[in-house]
């Protein structure tokens, strides 16, 4: 066990070789293996040495990438006892920016203080992970998910997703969070085919599929859409919007009681409510909707403001809807990354008050040029 990285090195370089000697028809030559060193070397920058650290940290990507609240809990555990046993572990550092970066975005526990401290746990994390190594990929990703779903800073986003799809450009995590940035800035198609390439890099990763299935409905592409979801449940029946989002997609579809009905066994409560509520008011059950927008604001108001806004924006309350989205900028809301092509608020976009805040986020067209 003492050379267990030794020889996870070894393994590393020697099949990289082999394949490239497959691909090319012949040996690799001198030069072409001091490239593949480095690029073994590369792809274990950031490690440990020590094993037990390394177990827990590939528990730790095992959970992250299962994408549900339950799941975070454990990678979370996971990774801070990484770097208990090796404080310099800065893969293990940058897994705890991004599982506090999950809850920060889809779990509601704790209200305001939970999301906070989350958020505030996520950039110790991150600037720990760059410091003890500057360029690491994962470290990066977290970086550019601070930057677009949180700070709102597109320009600075860009520049981190672009950086770190250079160095990792066949990590599923660091090509959906390219994928979010260009959902940001209005460009759906071009996301959509980097969350298909997500899911072809790693077709087993939920939080890929999840990613995938929620933007095809969200984009009208029903028929993929109703396609995608069963394979998100598959995977992890637990993932926030798993059932919701083709609940999503039957709402577009103006198929109000199918809607309802896929929404109720989602696990996020928040998306749950959102869409119940909409459905609901489709149907002109105006109680029913106004229950359940009632039970929403009551639980999720300090975690869940965008969502509030959405349904306002669905029932046409352009006032109340445009009050919310002002709370939700106030609050990082990270549901503001989707503003530009989010279907639920299409109702605003005749009024002047759209163009003037999409300014204030700083996505109006002239500011994405």
């Amino acid at each position: 066990m003492k050379d267990v990285f030794a020889v996870q090195t070894e393994l590393a370089q020697t099949i990289v070789a082999q394949l490239r000697g497959q691909l090319t028809g012949g040996a690799a030559a001198p030069a072409e293996k001091e490239k593949i060193q480095a690029e073994v070397q590369a792809a274990e920058k950031g490690g440990t040495k020590n094993v037990e650290a390394h177990e827990y940290y590939l528990q730790g990507r095992f959970y992250e990438d299962r994408h549900s609240e339950k799941s975070a809990r454990e990678a979370l555990t996971a990774y801070e006892h990484a770097v208990a046993l090796d404080p310099a572990f800065a893969l293990a550092w940058a897994g705890v920016a991004q599982t506090n970066l999950w809850f920060a975005a889809f779990s509601t526990e704790g209200g305001q203080k939970g999301f906070d401290a989350h958020l505030a746990s996520a950039r110790d994390a991150v600037a720990r992970a760059l410091s003890i190594e500057p360029t690491l990929p994962n470290g990066l990703l977290a970086r550019a998910t601070i930057q677009t779903n949180f700070d709102f800073n597109w320009n600075a986003a860009a520049q981190t997703v672009s950086k770190a799809l250079a160095l990792a450009p066949a990590d599923p995590n660091i090509v959906i969070a390219a994928a979010n940035l260009e959902i940001a800035r209005g460009n759906s198609d071009h996301a959509i085919d980097l969350f298909r390439r997500a899911v072809d890099l790693d077709p087993v990763n939920a939080q890929a599929r999840s990613f995938l299935a929620f933007n095809l409905a969200a984009t009208k592409r029903f028929a993929e859409a109703r396609a995608e979801f069963p394979r998100v449940v598959e995977l992890n029946p637990a993932a926030p919007w798993a059932h919701a989002g083709l609940g999503l997609a039957y709402l577009l579809e103006n198929k109000f009681e199918e809607a309802t009905t896929e929404a109720q066994a989602d696990a996020g409560e928040w998306c749950r409510l959102l869409i119940v509520s909409c459905a609901r008011w489709g149907q002109k059950r105006v109680k029913e909707s106004d229950a359940a927008l009632a039970e929403l604001t009551k639980n999720d108001a300090e975690t869940a403001a965008y969502r509030i806004a959405e349904v306002y924006a669905y029932r046409g309350d352009k006032d109340r809807a445009f009050e919310w989205l002002e709370r939700a900028r106030r609050q990082h809301d990270p549901g503001l990354a989707s503003l530009r092509k989010d279907p639920l608020l299409v109702n605003l976009q005749d009024d002047p008050r759209w163009n003037a805040f999409l300014h204030k986020m700083g996505l109006a067209d002239d500011q994405l040029k």
